[in-house]
């Protein structure tokens, strides 16, 4: 008998055209490092008297199914992910390089399907009804560098064999620390340690009666674009404009020498003012954690950019 080893595990994806409903083909195989996206339903314990010290047998409570999905930041399948964090992208370029620009702020965001599969046992798992919850990375000097996406999935269907059929196949182009930069308002930010960032849509489930226990939907609220800089105390530019009370543009890159590029720009960032510990002989390092709103020039939030050779997502 085959034993499931992560090794061996696929993972497919593909947009929805209704919510909850798995298309039956266009699907594309994603690359991940690990997942814990899965179904559980609880076990409600018997309250019941008069039976004795034994108590009955539980009542079986509602469906949730969500996890997260751990992923490379790569060139090409990095902007699925993006397409279901902040919708659609706007495509322009030709030529085999093509630009395409993701912002926030939509208020629909689109939902697909994801299929886990375990070849050897056989199982293979369809979650219909997902949407990204939140998308999360941290850049550093080095390590491999990985996202994490928060899925909200509406039900999980199993199977003995795959209902994606022959999913495409993306060629792997990973960024890495190496490629990374920090800007603030353009100029190259120096001394940073470490930095995080999150997208949150703050889904709101739609927890309604239904015989199969299932959620009707998730509705993106109030979106938060949140992080910090961890950064050498060199200067009093960031302790300053977190006093004042100012706004600046980050601006959080990657750049392949072969031309592709992920730049993720937050156009008004506000500080806090941080607490300047001395701990000991070693460098002095401040902590901000950032959070960013929408900007009256730029019209939104932030702008997520991917340069790559796909024509379309």
């Amino acid at each position: 008998m085959a034993r499931a080893q992560g090794a061996r595990s696929q993972m497919a994806l593909a947009f929805e055209t209704t919510y909850g409903t798995p298309p039956a083909g266009g699907y594309t195989k994603m690359p991940f490092a690990s997942t814990s996206l899965g179904a559980e339903q609880p076990l409600q314990t018997s309250e019941l008297l008069g039976y004795g010290r034994d108590p009955q047998a539980p009542i079986k409570d509602a469906v949730t199914a969500d996890g997260d999905v751990v992923i490379p930041i790569d060139a090409e399948a990095f902007g699925f992910w993006l397409k279901a964090a902040f919708g659609a992208p706007t495509t322009t370029g030709a030529d085999s390089r093509y630009t395409h620009e993701f912002r926030s702020g939509n208020w629909a965001l689109p939902s697909f399907s994801v299929e886990t599969g375990m070849p050897e046992v056989p199982r293979y798992a369809m979650y219909s009804g997902c949407m990204v919850d939140s998308l999360n990375w941290q850049m550093a000097r080095s390590g491999l560098l990985t996202a994490t996406a928060s899925i909200v999935a509406q039900g999980e269907e199993i199977a003995t064999s795959t209902t994606a059929g022959t999913p495409a196949t993306i060629a792997l182009k990973r960024f890495g620390h190496f490629n990374g930069s920090i800007t603030r308002n353009g100029a190259n930010l120096g001394n940073v340690v470490s930095a995080d960032l999150t997208y949150a849509n703050n889904l709101d489930r739609i927890e309604t009666i239904r015989a199969d226990g299932k959620i009707d939907g998730a509705d993106p609220s109030i979106a938060a674009l949140t992080g910090n800089v961890v950064v050498r105390f060199a200067d009093q530019t960031l302790v300053t404009q977190a006093i004042n009370g100012e706004a600046c543009e980050l601006a959080f890159s990657y750049t392949l020498p072969t031309g592709e590029n992920l730049t993720v720009t937050a156009h008004a960032v506000y500080l806090p003012r941080p607490r300047i510990e001395i701990s000991g002989p070693q460098g002095v390092q401040a902590t901000f954690d950032w959070q960013a709103a929408s900007d009256p020039l730029v019209g939104r939030m932030c702008t997520v950019t991917l340069t790559n050779d796909r024509e379309e997502y």
